[in-house]
């Protein structure tokens, strides 16, 4: 992470993304596979570390083994010239969602991975950090789902929702992003446009609006409504 000014003067803490040597691997449609989506890679790496089957997709291709694949759906088709997969995509000032896998902290006790408060401190005391009674006696007899219990913690996916696109430089192929993202230094994320972000929920609310009266307007009229007419 760094920091740096933004238009206000305000000093902003932002995460430093290259996320510009994406290749395009494949283009999914919905006569052949039922929806629309494409395949992309990121970070090339050696032939020899990689399977046959993968190393044939890559040839057909045409580009150099990719360290990383995921496919992104689409609403729909696009031409291959209007795919953009480069820093550009992104502007100054809007909002994406970052999806990574978080640091692993291995086993923890209940005190850290659930936050509970622990027992007596006191000398007398020998069940200081331990997650104590757990049972409900004779009724119900067992332990309720979702009770935290010690184990995992960390290494698993995690969305950070509604960060802010502080400057994209293109020559340098990286974007800033507000805040921190999910992950160790060096680790893949996903970066995508945000989907709960109240401009972007304003907006489907309309678009569903609008699908509902148009699909109001196509269904027959009932006598009521014909008589409230005239």
């Amino acid at each position: 992470m760094t920091s740096l000014y933004d238009a206000r003067g305000r000093l902003c803490s932002v995460t430093v993304i290259a996320a510009g040597d994406n290749v395009l691997l494949r283009r999914l449609t919905k006569e052949k596979e039922g929806y629309f989506a494409v395949q992309i890679g990121f970070g090339a790496q050696k032939e020899s570390r990689l399977t046959k089957p993968l190393v044939g997709e890559f040839k057909k291709a045409g580009v150099e083994p990719q360290r990383v694949m995921r496919e992104f759906r689409l609403k729909s088709d696009l031409p291959e010239g209007e795919i953009n997969l480069s820093v550009t995509q992104f502007q100054v000032g809007d909002f994406v969602d970052v999806i990574g896998r978080s640091k692993g902290k291995g086993f923890q006790g209940v005190m850290k991975k659930h936050n509970f408060a622990g027992q007596g401190a006191a000398h007398g005391s020998k069940t200081h950090r331990r997650i104590g009674a757990v049972g409900n006696r004779s009724t119900p007899g067992r332990i309720w789902k979702n009770q935290g219990m010690p184990g995992h913690m960390g290494d698993r996916r995690v969305t950070v929702q509604n960060l802010q696109v502080m400057q994209v430089r293109e020559a340098e192929k990286i974007i800033l992003i507000s805040g921190a993202v999910p992950g160790a230094n060096g680790t893949y994320v996903i970066v995508r446009p945000a989907i709960k972000h109240p401009e972007h929920l304003l907006a489907l609310h309309a678009e569903h609006r609008q699908h509902e009266e148009e699909e109001k307007a196509k269904k027959p009229k009932t006598l009521r409504e014909m008589a409230q007419k005239k």
